[in-house]
């Protein structure tokens, strides 16, 4: 039975995922939300689908009555978070929350096949941000001096990492956490958002030779530090998402060739001054030739991802586990392996969608403020799930950046879950932009008919006044005539 199970499950599986990454592009057809209801609709009703399949080959396999009341719980938290964020925020964008979900539900899946215990902490954590972000759309929304707050983000963000490089405990070699009674923080994952806030706050007035400079210093500082403390993956990160933010924000490419080359000599001069990068380097270059010791990780998480074929092995079928942090910075492979190519890539389309949607909204944006932000979230979003996919599948060196959503890491989708809660506050400007658009629209047009109607009744008068004076003069010459006769 349980095999019956198994095996059928994975092309239900399959196809409710494909399914669902279809509606995710099919919104697009689109423009009004109203018209994208169908589409959400189906989504959530195929994103409980996929969730329940799989956890019902979990519950089969395990036998274990706790997974099955965990299941319940993440039933609860989805679709109470689906619902609240539509009702609360009736403005918002459906579709941002629907893909949220589901990653979130995929994270749910893999990790309660990999350690329920993470699992359990993992699901704490996702309750404690949808809680938090469900205020957040609202300030957004409501703070308009957020964009003036340029200096206070950037100190923030500065002490903020300086506190992990002078106190923060060493992980691997890296600093790039600190604990508060009990509870570990990773202050990069926070100070993204904050970077990102400064960067938009310093440029949307004026993009100067001097402001882009000045920003270049506060992004150097950040960058520097965390190159000291050895996190070269953020530090990645936030040169790149900076890079582009001042592109889009200039419209000048020389600013971009500038941090092409730029970004890479810092490439150079880091794989010459770290040694762990050139282990990187090496493994990613050729893992085969040190598979048993630097190309281990890299080797396991290719064997995965090839041994899962179309439609994976099926949850509990593989041995995702022989993947060193697999939870963490190996989970696409773990999905690739277990649930197949075919989810994989639907995965990676999800992520994608995401990013469109962030990019959409950015260029609707009047404020130019509001649409930095929204272009340098979506800018590190995808960044990050480049990354680590990237990463995982040998396409580019290892970074140990996670999956956003999915991966186990509680800084991580704390800040994921805000970053997705900020851009629904974006979407409610946009639609305040666009009220106000169509409300100075009408304004206007019932000022030219207005005008149009004061010249008609200025052109119907002279024409009246004109009528008399020639009926007078007609009036006149008669008379003249008539006179003219009797003499």
């Amino acid at each position: 039975m349980e095999l019956y199970i198994t095996e059928l499950s994975k092309y239900f599986i399959t196809l409710f995922i494909a399914l669902y990454t279809l509606e995710c592009f099919l919104v697009f057809r689109f423009q009004d939300e109203e018209k994208r209801r169908g589409s959400y609709i189906r989504q959530n009703l195929l994103m409980f689908l996929v969730h329940f399949s799989c956890f019902l080959v979990i519950c089969f396999e395990t036998g274990k009555l706790e997974y099955l009341l965990f299941y319940i719980l993440q039933q609860i938290l989805l679709f109470g978070t689906v619902v609240l964020f539509r009702m609360v925020y009736p403005k918002g964008n459906r579709l941002i929350i629907n893909n949220m979900c589901m990653l979130l539900s995929i994270g749910f899946v893999i990790l309660s096949r990999l350690s329920f215990e993470k699992a359990i902490k993992q699901f704490v954590i996702v309750t404690v941000s949808i809680i938090a972000g469900m205020v957040i759309p609202y300030f957004i929304h409501k703070l308009k001096f957020l964009k003036t707050l340029t200096w206070v983000y950037a100190a923030s963000g500065i002490v903020a990492l300086g506190i992990v490089l002078i106190l923060g405990s060493v992980t691997y070699g890296s600093k790039i956490s600190y604990s508060v009674a009990g509870v570990t923080f990773q202050p990069s994952e926070f100070v993204k958002i904050i970077f990102v806030f400064f960067v938009a706050s310093a440029l949307h007035e004026s993009s100067t030779f001097f402001e882009v400079f000045t920003t270049a210093v506060v992004a150097g500082i950040h960058v520097v530090i965390l190159v000291v403390s050895r996190d070269l993956g953020s530090a990645l990160i936030f040169f790149v998402v900076y890079v582009l933010m001042v592109f889009v924000a200039t419209k000048n490419p020389l600013y971009l060739l500038a941090g092409t080359i730029g970004g890479s000599g810092a490439a150079v001069i880091a794989y010459q001054a770290f040694s762990h990068v050139q282990v990187r380097v090496q493994a990613w270059r050729d893992p085969w030739s040190e598979i048993d010791s630097a190309g281990y990780q890299i080797t396991q998480s290719l064997f995965a991802i090839g041994s899962g074929g179309w439609f994976g092995m099926g949850l509990f079928e593989g041995t995702p586990d022989s993947i060193p942090f697999v939870e963490a910075d190996f989970i696409f492979s773990a999905v690739a392996e277990e649930l197949g190519i075919i989810f994989a890539m639907c995965l990676i389309l999800v992520c994608i969608s995401c990013f469109i949607m962030f990019m959409d909204i950015s260029i609707k944006l009047k404020d130019s403020f509001y649409r930095l932000v929204a272009f340098g979230l979506g800018v590190t979003y995808i960044f990050q799930v480049f990354l680590t996919i990237g990463g995982g599948s040998k396409f580019i060196p290892l970074t140990g950046v996670t999956l956003p959503l999915v991966s186990y890491g509680g800084s991580s989708v704390f800040t994921t879950v805000i970053m997705f809660s900020i851009i629904e506050g974006l979407c409610m400007v946009k639609q305040d932009e666009e009220k106000e658009e169509r409300y100075v629209a009408k304004k206007r047009e019932k000022a030219g008919r207005k005008e149009k109607t004061g010249k008609k009744e200025k052109d119907v008068k002279k024409e009246k006044t004109q009528k008399k004076e020639n009926s007078r003069m007609a009036d006149r010459k008669i008379k003249d005539w008539n006179e003219s006769e009797e003499e």
